[in-house]
């Protein structure tokens, strides 16, 4: 069974990463949840990302605000896919910094980027790539968004009534 895990700079991150939590947890796809640091707990970082993939995650998703590095570093040093999730956090600058952060990576170190505060869509994200392998959840996938389309055209047969 593949497992993702859900990261975060901080608790106050917790708000915007709990959507991602809820979504995997709708597929019925593990989830392993954990606050890593990447500029108060290095070690602990580094110890995370190099050592996921043994312990059966199979994606990681990493939200941070501000500077915005964790993802990024998680990437240097995991040879997992990494989602990375700009959180507009306090001391942001509307979040722009957040999404460039992680946005802008070097070649050979790839971060998939969602949206700011897009951490549903990295759930989905996550769960789509562990879909590719698993015929489980790709059905769980293909439900999902058969339901979206359900509820637009419900929606849509609403406003022409």
């Amino acid at each position: 069974m593949s497992k993702v895990a859900v990261i975060m700079g901080s608790n106050s991150d917790l708000p915007v990463m709990q959507d991602a939590i809820d979504i995997l947890k709708e597929f019925e796809i593990e989830v392993e949840v954990d606050i890593v640091s990447a500029h108060r707990t290095p070690e602990k970082l580094f110890d995370f990302s190099k050592n996921a993939h043994s312990r059966g995650v199979s994606v990681i998703i990493a939200g941070a605000g501000g500077a915005a590095h964790l993802p990024g570093m998680v990437a240097s040093l995991s040879p997992l896919p990494i989602i990375g999730v700009p959180v507009k956090s306090s001391n942001s600058i509307d979040g722009w910094d957040s999404v460039l952060s992680i946005l802008q990576m070097p070649g050979g170190v790839p971060v998939a980027t969602v949206a700011l505060n897009g951490a549903k869509n990295a759930g989905i994200l996550a769960a789509q790539i562990i879909g590719s392998h698993d015929k489980l959840v790709l059905d769980k996938i293909i439900a999902y968004k058969e339901g979206l389309k359900q509820k637009v055209e419900d929606a849509a047969k609403a406003v022409q009534q």
